[in-house]
Parts: C-alpha cells; structure tokens; sequence
C-alpha cells in the first residue's frame, strides 16, 4: 500500500512538470549528411552542438536539432523529410548534396530535390537557410560549375540566406580536416559553426 502511494506521488508530481519541463524554445533543425552529423569527432564537436553553445552563450533562445546521417543524398533527405517538419523548426539549416556530387548523380535530380526540400519545409512557415558546396576540380569544370550553380540558383528563386560554401577553408586543409581532407575535425567545426553563424545570425532574435 505504502509502494502504490509513493508511485501515486510520483506519477502526480512529472504530470504536474510535463509542461513546464518540456523545452519550449523555438527550433533550428541542422538537416544534413556526415558534414552535419558529425563523422569522426568526439561527441560536442559537431557544429550543431558548437552552434548551440554559441548561442546560449549569445543570450539566443533557441534549441538546436542535428538530424544529420552520414552518406545522406538528396533524395535521402527528401525521404525522411516527414521526420525533420515532425521536428517543426522555426529555423532550418539545409545542408545536402555533397553526396550527390562525390557520387556523380545527375544535377538535375539533385536541384529537384533540393527544390521540393525548400518547399516542403517553407509550407510550414520554417525559415531556410541553404549551405552552398563544391567539388573537387578533377570532377571537371562543367560538371563542378552546374553543381555550384544548383546552390545559387535554387537561393536566388526562394530568396534564401546562403552560405556560400560551407566548408571554406576546412577542405583540403590537414589542421582542420581528418586525414580525408574532407571531414571537419573538432578544430575544422569552429570554422564551420562561425561560417554558419554569420548567415544564421542576422534572421535570429532574442
């Protein structure tokens, strides 16, 4: 009897929290492949969780998701896309295509996922931030312009923040990368976190 009233008790005293407990700050969803992720680093490395600190120490309310998965394509987003607005972010930092381009697939089919990716989360009132990439230039220099040209495009006709390129000087750089010279490293997400933060920080508010 005595058990049944401390369980009674404490049943009542987490419903009585539920609400309060629950993290109410608007969400920015990180919405990418092993860039996003966080291939190869320690756990608190990755951008997303460089990015959360930087903004609570900031003063900023937000809450950052990181639904990142290594090796993601295009058309690997746009299958989990019903997970990421089950998120309902505010705020969503798209970063997709890498994979696409590493593997040679079509531009076209990349641009119309990337499109419909767009869509979907505005529907929902989510701002869109695009992260813009490149490719080696032994991918020649057609294949490498159409591929850079889907980022500017795609920002140009949904009025979206850019960045530019979200690795710039993190690729190819040994102190910043593991020994791919591709995936950031602790060090290489500092980069990567103040390069987003410049595109994130004028749509933020406190």
């Amino acid at each position: 009897m005595k058990t049944m009233v401390i369980i009674s008790m404490m049943i009542v005293l987490l419903s009585s929290q539920g609400p309060a407990a629950r993290d109410s700050r608007p969400v920015i969803l990180a919405f990418g492949d092993s860039l996003t992720a966080g291939y190869g680093v320690p756990h608190g490395s990755t951008y997303p969780d460089q990015l959360q600190r930087k903004l609570d120490s900031l003063g900023y309310k937000y809450r950052i998701v990181n639904m990142g998965i290594s090796g993601d394509t295009t058309s690997g987003g746009r299958a989990r896309i019903q997970a990421a607005l089950n998120a309902v972010p505010s705020i969503v930092i798209l970063e997709l295509g890498a994979n696409d381009g590493l593997r040679g697939m079509p531009i076209a089919a990349m641009q119309t996922n990337l499109d419909q990716m767009i869509m979907d989360f505005q529907k929902t009132g989510a701002r869109v931030i695009l992260a813009g990439m490149t490719l080696p230039r032994n991918y020649g220099a057609v294949y490498v312009k159409s591929f850079e040209d889907v980022f500017s495009g795609l920002a140009r006709k949904y009025n979206l923040p850019l960045i530019p390129f979200f690795l710039e000087g993190v690729a190819g750089n040994p102190k910043y990368t593991l020994q791919d010279f591709l995936h950031p490293n602790a060090e290489g997400y500092t980069l990567v976190t103040d390069i987003v933060m410049k595109t994130l920080a004028p749509i933020l508010k406190k």
